[in-house]
């Protein structure tokens, strides 16, 4: 039988006598939580053997193409549309992509983590735009909906929502559902990768998939392949592309493996593993 992770669980009771948020001891002992020892950290421990098998990715770009043979199948497909009332609601929809961005993206992550599960979220319509509303309709529903991660391969340089992407990074974080932004692929701000709840990945120009750095100078944590990366494109071909979008799938599908072989690491365990086992951080070469 299952057990409900604590992320997941309904809000806890407030007790008489106890702030908010706190902990009753006298009614309640803590939790006992299976945390896995970091030390030491190298690749072979992070993901060695591992497939992604057990870990729920969820892809918010432009569809993914569901039949390509690169992607695997999908678990499920949906988009950000109107409702009857105006209102914007997620609906499942045929796993189609009339841009290709996101087939893109998703063949990355299955070529890292082939065991893992990804569902396609369609947001950007009309080539590769879309709408800010769209795009906060289709993170919330991701977060709530209990992915252990959530490639973003994406920006917007709208202040206004500024404030409404950085709560849901912070609500995803604390429900251990982790945001993976790609940096704009321009020096200008955007958001979410700039937000320190995600991990923000831009690109480095080697072509080994699993080499990846550390990056001391934030905001962009992480650069992973990103320069002429073959990848999946929709009608069953493949093509070489080049952009911080396709280097934060890269990552995305590492987490993937490291969760798949530590279920129980929070976001900021999972970044300090991701840290540990860098190439400039650590000392082993990289596992396949």
């Amino acid at each position: 039988m299952s057990v409900t992770p604590p992320w997941r669980r309904p809000r806890g009771a407030h007790f008489p006598g106890v702030p908010a948020w706190g902990l009753a001891t006298a009614r309640q002992a803590p939790e006992r939580f299976q945390v896995s020892p970091l030390e030491p950290v190298t690749k072979q421990w992070a993901w060695g053997g591992a497939d992604g098998t057990g870990v729920r990715v969820c892809v918010v770009d432009t569809g993914v193409d569901g039949d390509h043979a690169r992607i695997g199948g999908l678990e499920r497909s949906l988009e950000v549309v109107a409702g009857d009332d105006g209102e914007l609601v997620v609906t499942d929809c045929p796993p189609t992509d009339p841009a290709g961005h996101g087939t893109a993206c998703a063949s990355v992550i299955r070529s890292v983590s082939p065991g893992v599960s990804l569902t396609s979220l369609r947001v950007l319509t009309d080539g590769k735009a879309g709408t800010g509303d769209a795009l906060i309709q289709g993170l919330r529903w991701a977060v709530e909906e209990g992915f252990d991660l959530v490639n973003l391969s994406l920006s917007t340089t709208r202040s206004s929502l500024r404030e409404a992407l950085h709560e849901l990074a912070d609500r995803a974080y604390f429900r251990r559902c982790l945001l993976i932004a790609a940096a704009h692929n321009m020096p200008i701000l955007s958001f979410p990768w700039t937000f320190s709840s995600v991990v923000s990945v831009a690109s480095h120009d080697q072509a080994d998939p699993m080499t990846y750095f550390y990056n001391p100078a934030p905001p962009a944590e992480f650069h992973a392949r990103g320069v002429k990366v073959p990848v999946a494109w929709p009608g069953g071909r493949e093509i070489r592309s080049t952009g911080n979008s396709f280097a934060a799938p890269h990552i995305t599908g590492i987490c993937a493996l490291i969760l798949s072989k530590h279920p129980w690491l929070t976001p900021f365990q999972l970044k300090t593993v991701l840290y540990l086992a860098a190439d400039n951080t650590g000392e082993e070469p990289h596992v396949s």
